[in-house]
């Protein structure tokens, strides 16, 4: 199965998982919270078994790596040249906040690389989604009941060059203290705030040109918007100005990174 025939394939379960999310939305849903103290909902849980069971399907000899299924000795994953690597509802403290920034991210890894991402906003009921062969695009859908179609899919470039001033975006419910002191380092700026993946998202439409992410993040959270940013034109890297990779240890924590709209731009690094 070729990678666009694939990407179809992953619009479709995205914006499958999106209904049984947003049917969750729409009610008084209660919250728990994991061991580390994030929240989680039935949405999250819903959105995973649609996507795991249709990509089980779909693919059953390349295995699936979750959040929410995300005990999967290293011993065992160490050994993944090819996985699909999914964040069922990422962002679900703006999900609780129903403010409508969060989203369904479905990756395909290879070779420790993104190489096919998508990245659905439910509420917003718009689509990021990318091949290495057939670049980064958007789709706009009237409704999540419509039908995905991507010939009604539009190609997206990053900002080359970068805005003046340009415009940095950060996380919403995650400043760390790393972050102001990086953000202060940086010439004259626009900043921008916004939730989930969606910052990727900005910077590979061109409208943001700068994501500095100096806190915890984890494998899941950023492949398929990685994915989409790198065929747009832009980078994702780390203090050592190489990509971010995946599957490469034993931990799913990223180290911090860069999300980059023109690689032409200074920007100051991680290590200063």
């Amino acid at each position: 199965m070729n990678d666009r025939t694939l990407v179809q394939h992953c619009l479709n379960i995205a914006r499958d998982a999106s209904l049984a999310i947003m049917q969750v939305y729409q009610t008084d849903f209660d919250v728990t919270h994991k061991h580390d103290d994030s929240p989680l909902t039935q949405a999250d849980l819903a959105s995973h078994r649609c996507i795991v069971e249709r990509l089980q399907a779909l693919t059953p000899d390349i295995p699936i790596l979750s959040e929410e299924s995300a005990s999967i000795d290293w011993n065992i994953r160490q050994s993944w040249q090819r996985y699909w690597l999914i964040d069922p509802l990422d962002g679900t403290k703006e999900f609780v906040k129903r403010n409508g920034e969060f989203t369904v991210n479905i990756a395909l890894i290879d070779q420790h690389q993104p190489v096919l991402g998508v990245v659905l906003a439910p509420v917003l009921a718009t689509c990021w989604y990318a091949t290495v062969a057939d670049g980064a695009k958007r789709l706009l859908l009237t409704s999540l009941d419509d039908a995905i179609d991507p010939e009604q899919a539009v190609s997206i470039h990053t900002r080359q060059p970068a805005a003046q001033p340009p415009v940095v975006i950060a996380s919403r419910s995650h400043i760390s203290t790393e972050l102001q002191d990086y953000l202060q380092r940086l010439p004259r700026h626009e900043q921008l705030a916004v939730g989930s993946s969606l910052k990727f998202c900005r910077v590979a439409e061109g409208s943001a040109d700068l994501y500095p992410r100096l806190g915890l993040t984890s494998e899941w959270d950023t492949a398929a918007a990685q994915a989409v940013v790198e065929a747009a034109g832009g980078q994702v890297i780390t203090s050592n100005g190489k990509a971010l990779q995946y599957n490469r240890k034993a931990s799913l924590l990223n180290p911090h990174f860069l999300v980059i709209g023109d690689p032409n731009q200074p920007w100051p690094g991680l290590g200063a």
